[in-house]
């Protein structure tokens, strides 16, 4: 495949495509309070607490998924919620959900893939609110979590000489019920989880990422677009040193939530990398932050652009 049937593929790919309208809706939210530090952009909004910092954030359940497997989409819930606390260098405290459901065998199935993603991860829910008789089935959840003040991550603050990080879970299968997911946590037990995830608040409190997000439904190089979006800056991603698992090529990785997997831009990349593979992740430098607003990939003499951010959109938050 060449880089621009690539970049075709990926500019196409609805886990992409699907974030445009989040800019267009920033207007009917004034900002009103001098408590909150980090707000849209940003894995979690961030809420001055004294020395701490409280990290809130939501996660609604994409409807294909929720009809394709109902207990698959409860565990995603969990999962994608506390992956947003993570990659803020935060912890997870405690959850609310707010479901919807049209039969009772839907309900059983989703509360059971929350219940496993409890499990899991080690984080409650302890409230939210049931919708018992709609006409379709939905799961939204809300995560609280807290984190040092010195050690937050944002998103929106990568610097054009940063190099480009990546630290992913390959271990894992292409999930049977939703091909553009990467199971690679409901087979492994709560401590190593704990300890990949907390790789994030690690860096964090080390200070040793400019900028960082989990990679969530656009993919590895779609959360890479989020992440230089709201940064005003630019990348070259080295397409050859993307980790890719050996079951799965390169596009179809690239469009795909891989489970565990976080990206960062960081003066240290040698430290960066390091670090992720003492907490049992994966983990490569695979480019390097520019100044120029666009997203391009290399890879040998080829070169194609992803993403100009002067025309083009990944949210149209910036």
């Amino acid at each position: 495949m060449t880089l621009e049937s690539l970049v075709s593929e990926l500019r196409s790919f609805v886990g992409i495509t699907r974030k445009r309208s989040i800019g267009d809706m920033l207007r009917y939210f004034p900002s009103i309070s001098d408590k909150v530090i980090a707000d849209f952009g940003e894995d979690a909004a961030v809420i001055d607490n004294g020395d701490e910092v409280l990290l809130l954030a939501a996660d609604g359940i994409w409807s294909v998924l929720m009809d394709a497997d109902p207990e698959w989409a409860g565990y995603c819930a969990v999962l994608v919620n506390v992956h947003d606390i993570a990659a803020m260098g935060g912890t997870p405290i405690a959850m609310v959900d707010v479901l919807s459901v049209n039969s009772p065998e839907v309900a059983d199935a989703v509360l059971r893939g929350v219940e496993k993603g409890i499990e899991k991860f080690g984080v409650p829910i302890v409230g939210g609110h049931l919708h018992p008789d709609t006409p379709y089935s939905a799961l939204d959840v809300a995560i609280l979590g807290k984190a040092r003040k010195d050690g937050v991550i944002l998103s929106s603050t990568a610097e054009p000489g940063d190099s480009v990080v990546v630290g992913v879970d390959l271990d894992g299968r292409v999930h049977p019920s939703f091909r553009i997911n990467f199971d690679s946590t409901s087979q492994k037990d709560r401590e190593t989880l704990t300890r990949q995830i907390s790789s994030m608040r690690v860096l964090g409190e080390r200070r040793l990422v400019t900028a960082g997000k989990d990679i969530s439904n656009p993919g590895m190089l779609g959360t890479l677009g989020m992440l230089l979006e709201t940064s005003g800056v630019g990348a070259e991603v080295e397409i050859d040193s993307i980790p890719v698992p050996e079951s799965l090529n390169l596009a179809d990785w690239l469009k795909m939530y891989p489970g565990m997997g976080f990206v960062v831009t960081t003066r240290n990349p040698d430290e960066v990398v390091d670090v992720f593979r003492r907490h049992g992740l994966c983990a490569a430098r695979i480019g390097r932050v520019i100044e120029e607003r666009r997203l391009e990939i290399v890879g040998g003499k080829e070169r194609a652009v992803l993403f100009d951010f002067g025309r083009d959109r990944v949210t149209g938050i910036n």
